[in-house]
């Protein structure tokens, strides 16, 4: 599967980003491994209104890659879910849900609910 070319779009894509309550255990799991100094940089870069509050500005990339949301796992390859830059790689089904979404990172979760 070729990648997407995320890197300069500053997480302008990232955004608004639904979580399930699953979800919402394996990134408090994330944030609480990550190393203070690392954790505590994250979560002092501004942001793009409505953008996900666990990209990483400075490094250009998602911050909790591995602990990231299946929304974000399935952006670009979907109809619904394309990506601007390369269009062509959505070529899947639209993408639903399996479980139910709790809220979305930015707007319903905020850093202080990973502490």
């Amino acid at each position: 599967m070729e990648n997407l070319p995320c890197k300069g779009c500053r997480g302008l894509c990232c955004g608004p980003v639904p979580v399930t309550e699953r979800e919402l255990k394996i990134i408090k799991k994330k944030i609480r491994s990550m190393p203070h100094k690392q954790r505590l940089a994250l979560e002092k870069q501004p942001r793009f209104y409505g953008t996900c509050i666990f990209y990483d500005l400075e490094k250009d990339r998602c911050g909790i890659y591995s602990a990231r949301p299946e929304i974000c796992r399935v952006f670009g390859y979907h109809k619904n879910l394309s990506c601007f830059r390369k269009p062509e790689l959505a070529t899947k089904d639209n993408w639903t849900a399996k479980e139910k979404h709790v809220g979305i990172l930015s707007q319903d979760f905020t850093w202080k609910d990973f502490k």
